[in-house]
């Protein structure tokens, strides 16, 4: 079934890739970014970035989308090639597998993000590595995969090598690939498009949010994670006011946060 050349897959990954992206970004832009969205329970955003801004992000999502339809035509035809891990029998490892093989790939995922992520930050990196996705001090949806093209390679670097360490099925692959899209979105909606309640709620205080991420490309230094904010709480990278000053919100629902 898998019989196409490396050239086929990697132009077609680039379709499919450029597709989700503009979908579900696309999709989140329209919806938090629209005048109904304060019926969704947002807040008025501090900042909208400009369309020039706007256009940048969109730019280096197409040159990371090339990376990472290279880096999927890789895992495919190593597949074909009888190389990856990665099979396609449900029963093969037993059900109870496809749940703890996708929650381990999410965790080293994270791990592999943060520690590569703050290494990006390293003065005498974050120029050639990260200083695109940062032009958005002021997130939008549009600024989830807008990667500097070196970054995009160290980032699906982490795909291309887990398949070839741990059994995965394609539907864990997909589900963890469906995951990161996601919450890259999610991550980047801005500071104030969910509700304030959010960052106390359990969930809100052990997974990232945009809250959590916004003050990111506010600070630089700290919240550095992906998925999860016990990387930063181990490390250090949290900051320490960050569930005060939703308090101080709380108080008075009108006035913007400030970092």
């Amino acid at each position: 079934m898998l019989d196409h050349s490396f050239g086929f897959y990697g132009i077609a990954f680039f379709g499919i890739i450029l597709a989700r992206y503009f979908l579900v970004a696309g999709g989140m832009y329209l919806l938090f970014y629209s005048p109904f969205r304060q019926s969704l329970g947002g807040q008025n955003a501090p900042q909208v970035p400009s369309w020039e801004s706007i256009q940048q992000d969109i730019k280096l999502s197409v040159l990371s989308a090339a990376v990472f339809a290279i880096a999927s035509a890789f895992i495919v035809s190593g597949y074909g090639w009888n190389l990856t891990r990665i099979y396609s029998d449900p029963q093969q490892y037993g059900l109870w597998y496809l749940g703890v093989s996708y929650c381990l790939v999410l965790i080293l995922q994270d791990a592999y993000f943060y520690f590569t992520h703050r290494l990006f930050h390293h003065p005498s990196l974050f120029h050639w590595l990260h200083q695109g996705h940062h032009r958005s001090r002021y997130t939008t949806p549009w600024t989830s995969f807008a990667f500097d093209p070196l970054e995009a390679i160290v980032s699906s670097l982490f795909l291309v090598g887990i398949v070839f360490i741990i059994p995965l099925h394609f539907i864990t692959l997909i589900a963890v690939l469906t995951t990161m899209t996601i919450w890259a979105v999610l991550n980047h909606l801005g500071i104030d498009r969910l509700p304030l309640s959010f960052p106390h709620h359990w969930l809100g205080k052990w997974f990232i949010g945009p809250a959590h991420h916004s003050i990111h490309h506010l600070k630089y230094t700290l919240h550095y994670g992906l998925y999860f904010t016990f990387w930063d709480k181990l490390f250090h990278t949290q900051d320490p006011n960050y569930e005060k000053r939703f308090d101080e919100r709380l108080t008075s629902e009108n006035k913007p946060i400030n970092f």
